[in-house]
């Protein structure tokens, strides 16, 4: 009951529900956030660090490109950190077509880390971020991004 009460109250005061010990008993957060082909350029913060003793665990995300395919870049990624900066998901420009949802896992093109990796807890206090890899992105006007994860209390 003690746990339960200090989740509450740190859902109340930090606006961040996390789990006491692990993904299986985690409370599932989903955001969708959509980004200029500027911003996802440029990098930007998808979700800030958590504070001290918080990580986020990736449980699935997509890609959404609007406007147009999303086009020259090699991959548009969402990025965590795990000692240095990983690709969680990197989607392929192949599958960055307009108005097509890519998924993280997507045979070819929604490309995850080997062997589950990116389903791991990221490290403390880092932020959940978006950019590309290779040329600038084109075309498109945006890209939607939608994320599902846990924030962890790390001992």
């Amino acid at each position: 009951m003690k746990n339960v009460i200090a989740l509450i109250k740190n859902w109340a005061e930090r606006n961040l529900l996390y789990s006491f010990t692990d993904v299986n008993v985690g409370i599932t957060i989903s955001i969708r956030k959509r980004f200029t082909i500027a911003e996802v350029n440029a990098g930007a913060t998808l979700l800030p660090a958590p504070g001290v003793r918080f990580a986020y665990r990736m449980i699935d995300a997509a890609l959404l490109a609007v406007g147009g395919a999303a086009a020259a870049h090699t991959s548009i990624d969402i990025l965590g950190t795990l000692t240095s900066a990983r690709k969680l998901m990197a989607g392929l420009v192949a599958g960055t077509t307009q108005s097509t949802l890519l998924r993280a896992g997507a045979v070819t093109n929604g490309v995850l880390l080997a062997d589950g990796a990116s389903f791991t807890r990221n490290d403390a206090n880092t932020a959940i971020t978006v950019g590309k890899t290779g040329a600038d992105v084109t075309t498109a006007t945006h890209v939607d991004v939608f994320f599902t994860y846990v924030v962890e209390l790390v001992p």
